[in-house]
């Protein structure tokens, strides 16, 4: 007996096919030549992939000062007027430090949501905006949206290390005997992931679903 074969796609109707487009701030589907959305007052544009280039313009604007935030010193301690050394920190110096001293969970949140998560957000919105308008299956689409929201919903997560500089830099400040301070890192870092958000946010997410198919394979055999 031979192998049962999958089923066919059945084919998809986009809005795009049906003579709509959707409005971005809400959602709500509109007849193409619409200006503005009457549930939001959302101007109401069709997706192009010309949008893509805002994608890629703050795709590399975060690439570029992420570079720097790795390679620069995150935080500055002087300890004692700088009689007992001064010491500064990148990113994964101070994770090695952390596991040094035993603080494994600390050095793991900083790891991922520092390194991990930020190096994941570019790879996958270059993905998305390299696969956009492509042909694909009502699946892979499916799998592209979950990725953009993925991306956008742990964007906020990144700026952790951020906000822990931000915290110590406030609360340890003991004068002569101990200071600590923002390294020139943290721009950078900051910068890095408000770029890459404002990249996730550019994408056009009406752009996933231009790709898919119309017809079944059945109905392009018969013809």
């Amino acid at each position: 007996m031979s192998a049962p074969q999958p089923p066919d796609e059945a084919p998809v109707l986009t809005a795009h096919r049906a003579g709509l487009v959707g409005c971005r701030g809400c959602g709500r589907v509109w007849p193409v030549g619409t200006e503005f959305c009457g549930r939001c007052g959302a101007h109401v544009y069709p997706p192009d992939r010309h949008s893509l280039q805002a994608v890629w313009a703050w795709w590399l604007a975060g690439l570029i000062f992420y570079i720097p935030a790795n390679l620069l010193p995150m935080l500055k301690t002087q300890t004692l007027g700088g009689l007992a050394g001064n010491s500064e920190a990148t990113i994964f110096g101070g994770v090695i430090e952390l596991l040094h001293y035993g603080n494994y969970g600390v050095a793991a949140i900083i790891f991922v949501a520092s390194i991990i998560v930020p190096i994941g957000k570019f790879l996958v919105i270059a993905w998305l905006a390299t696969v956009a308008g492509r042909p694909a299956s009502v699946e892979a689409a499916h799998t592209r949206l979950r990725a953009l929201e993925a991306v956008e919903y742990i964007g906020r997560w990144s700026m952790i290390d951020v906000f822990v500089v931000a915290i110590l830099s406030a609360l340890v400040q003991l004068g002569f005997v101990a200071t600590i301070h923002p390294g020139p890192a943290a721009a950078s870092f900051a910068l890095s992931v408000a770029f890459t958000m404002l990249s996730a946010q550019s994408f056009d997410p009406r752009l996933i679903w231009r790709g898919l198919p119309l017809r079944t394979r059945r109905d392009r055999t018969a013809e």
